[in-house]
């Protein structure tokens, strides 16, 4: 069933549970993460960058396929198709406009009044379409050279002003964690987490999930994430299944079985994930 996040975060913060958004690449992802969600019986967020809009053809393109796919394999978990990192309004239009039921506009970079300016009027437009809106503050770290370029952690008065000013339904803080995955020892503030939790009723999300050990997850929902989103722990995974594939049979052409060598890994990681909440 497609719906926004909202319902399916409030609860799930409520029982101090994590929902979790797993990025998609195409057909194939997509299909793996709605069914072992469904198999699990857990909801999902299914999350598209601007770059995967691209890449599989458009904004109708990718909601018409999440909505096929939904209907003929049966998906009777609650499935959010979400657009993230938001890179302007006219993005997170076109993605309402074809039936996403979430959006996050990325205006992290900017000044924080720049950024309510512009994420308060997302969330008008989103409002009058039952479109839930996910948000940023603070500056996420990146990986650069195989080492960490800091960023700068989410202040907490920022973050309380930005909720009352925009009524966003989540907000992305920054933590201490990274886009991509990155080996070694992350510099997570979790007492941050839990200041932001306690203080806001707003879920909270955690971007920069991959890399990080159960443990780790387990840590970050106990001090307050709400969601925590997923991608290239799956890319990673799927990528090493399919080399050793084309290792093993190196005649083989069939773009199906070559592509369909990574199923498994992608469905492993995904319950691996979710399994943070038993």
């Amino acid at each position: 069933m497609l719906v926004n996040s909202k319902k399916m975060l409030k609860k799930a913060k409520k029982d101090n549970q994590v929902v979790f958004q797993f990025n998609i690449n195409n057909l194939e992802w997509t299909k793996c993460i709605l069914e072992e969600c469904d198999k699990l019986k857990v909801p999902v967020i299914l999350g598209v960058s601007e770059s995967a809009v691209k890449y599989m053809g458009g904004f109708n393109v990718v909601a018409s396929l999440c909505f096929s796919l939904i209907t003929d394999l049966n998906i009777k978990t609650d499935v959010c198709l979400h657009l993230d990192h938001g890179s302007s309004v006219e993005s997170c239009i076109k993605a309402i406009d074809a039936g996403f039921n979430s959006v996050m506009i990325d205006m992290s970079k900017l000044p924080i009044e720049e950024n309510i300016k512009i994420t308060k009027e997302v969330v008008a437009i989103a409002k009058n379409n039952d479109v839930s809106v996910e948000a940023e503050i603070g500056a996420m770290g990146k990986i650069q050279n195989g080492g960490v370029e800091s960023g700068t952690n989410t202040n907490l008065e920022d973050a309380i002003l930005f909720i009352k000013e925009t009524k966003v339904d989540s907000l992305a803080p920054a933590v201490g964690t990274v886009h991509g995955i990155y080996k070694g020892e992350l510099n997570i503030d979790y007492s941050l987490i839990k200041k932001l939790a306690a203080n806001l009723e707003t879920p909270l999300v955690l971007h920069g999930g991959s890399g990080l050990s159960l443990d780790i997850l387990r840590k970050c929902r106990d001090a307050g994430i709400t969601k925590i989103n997923i991608n290239s722990d799956i890319q990673d995974a799927w990528s090493k299944n399919v080399k050793e594939y084309l290792n093993e049979n190196k005649e083989e052409i069939d773009p199906r079985k070559i592509i369909g060598s990574g199923f498994e890994a992608i469905k492993e990681v995904v319950a691996s994930k979710i399994n943070i909440n038993k």
